[in-house]
């Protein structure tokens, strides 16, 4: 793939990713300031009390629809932001480590990082499901909660990511000044 169409890919997926977040963050705005809970609140508890008191908070029929719309929306923004930060990774490696060598392997394996902390947010949405609509336990609490902490472990990491291929894009974009022999 040319660096001009992965540049392109990268900005239309990032745009896609963000605007899926907004749309997350807004109705778990709303969630959370009618019923108190948001989904977002799920992913820090640890126990079947917390996710037994969301349930009853959200028992409302358009609390309950918004909470699993929530869900479910989440998993149209995993795989945007999984190939938005292994995108980000492959414009760092080509604007920061052109020649071959262990810091262009590292920052390949470091963009399949992003993709672990997807399957994880799956697993951990999987989790949370499962216990909203089939009862909770303190050791599923415990597995989403893992899976929450290994999501944002990924996450900082694709944030990283991100970072680099934009300032790998304006190194690559910024006109390249001739210097003159004295």
């Amino acid at each position: 793939m040319r660096l001009s169409t992965l540049i392109r890919l990268w900005i239309w997926v990032t745009l896609m990713a963000v605007a899926a977040l907004v749309v997350l963050g807004v109705l778990d705005q709303r969630l959370k300031a009618a019923t108190g809970f948001g989904v977002i609140d799920l992913q820090k508890m640890s126990d079947a009390m917390g996710y037994k008191r969301a349930l009853a908070a959200w028992i409302a029929r358009e609390h309950a629809v918004t909470a699993g719309f929530s869900l479910g929306f989440d998993y149209l923004f995993m795989p945007l932001y999984a190939i938005s930060f292994y995108s980000s990774a492959m414009i760092a490696r080509e604007a920061f480590t052109p020649k071959r060598g262990v810091w262009r392997r590292v920052v390949d394996y470091l963009g399949y990082v992003p993709f672990a902390g997807a399957i994880a947010d799956a697993t951990e949405n999987a989790l949370e499901y499962s216990m909203l609509t089939g009862g909770a336990t303190d050791g599923t609490a415990q597995a989403a909660f893992l899976a929450s902490s290994i999501k944002w472990t990924c996450a900082y990491v694709g944030i990283a990511l991100l970072l680099a291929a934009i300032a790998g894009v304006v190194k690559l974009w910024w006109p390249k000044t001739e210097e003159a022999d004295d």
